[in-house]
């Protein structure tokens, strides 16, 4: 699957979507209602507001000291996060120049948390932290400065971790002569007849956690292939990292804004996906996409926030 459009964001994360629920997914946080105060780099720093929602930072004194600064002003009780783990956070970020400190970024002016990938860029400074633990960061320019000789401030709510290989014990099915196994990791086998052309869906699997919304970031395991050729042309099993992406507002492809809103969490779903409702006449050339093939995806629906 890939994205219609992306947004601009700051370096190190990548937009994804609070939690419906899922297998893999934790979430929860102390109550830092009556705020805390954290140094950092040596330079006093006051974070105040409740885990998850946006917090409100005072900046007491000049810049930060160089290099890379982490401290935790409370830790959660969920997994700590590991090389390779998908992160699920809440973050404000503001330049710290010692003099406006200007906002640059929040997931919550987007209505929508981040994912990015734990031991990349400020992924690094995340890793063993705990889920549900709140983190406040000095990022270096080297490291995620957003214009040369900057440096960061942020203040990070860890809402959850999905590991390298998280996946669904979940069964198969079939759908318009489309074969899928079951078990952790399934498999996809079109059929030599010509494609439906209608748009099809089959939940082959329904999970137990609450269902889906417009709006909000699923985090799954998919693999994508092309009905005339067979042809494999997208997959996450292959690294066993999970993706995060937005549902319901046109940020993916059609089929899958239908297919998934509504969806419980823990579902495998099973989609055949004509041009209409997947890329058009255009197609997509990077993946071998014309504008006249019909997909089939299987897709595993870990968790959604």
């Amino acid at each position: 699957m890939r994205r219609r459009r992306t947004a601009a964001l700051l370096p190190a994360f990548v937009l994804l979507a609070g939690c419906a629920g899922g297998p893999q997914a934790t979430v929860g946080g102390p109550d830092l209602a009556a705020g805390l105060d954290v140094t950092v780099g040596g330079l006093d720093v006051r974070v105040a507001g409740p885990f998850g929602a946006r917090p409100t930072i005072a900046f007491t004194g000049g810049r930060p000291a160089a290099g890379l600064q982490v401290d935790e002003p409370a830790t959660g009780a969920g997994p700590p996060l590991a090389a390779d783990d998908v992160a699920i956070v809440q973050y404000t970020a503001h330049v710290w120049d010692g003099r406006d400190n200007r906002l640059v970024d929040s997931t919550f002016d987007r209505g929508i948390p981040a994912a990015f990938p734990v031991g990349e860029g400020l992924g690094g400074a995340l890793r063993g932290h705990r889920v549900g633990s709140r983190v406040v960061a000095a990022v270096p320019p080297r490291t995620g400065g957003t214009r040369p000789g900057e440096e960061l401030l942020y203040v990070v709510d860890v809402l959850g971790a999905h590991p390298r290989g998280a996946a669904l014990e979940a069964a198969g099915g079939t759908l318009a002569g489309v074969r899928v196994t079951g078990g952790a990791r399934p498999a996809l086998a079109v059929p030599a007849a010509p494609p439906p052309a209608a748009f099809a869906v089959k939940v082959l699997a329904r999970g137990d956690g609450r269902a889906t919304q417009a709006g909000q970031l699923v985090v799954a395991q998919y693999e994508g292939a092309l009905w005339s050729r067979g042809r494999v042309f997208d997959t996450t099993w292959t690294t066993g990292r999970p993706k995060a992406f937005r549902i319901g507002d046109g940020s993916v492809i059609k089929g899958w804004d239908r297919a998934l809103v509504g969806v419980p969490a823990g579902s495998r779903v099973l989609m055949i996906v004509p041009p209409s409702y997947g890329y058009g006449a255009a197609g997509d050339p990077a993946h071998g996409i014309t504008g006249s093939d019909t997909l089939v995806y299987v897709v595993d629906v870990l968790a959604a926030y």
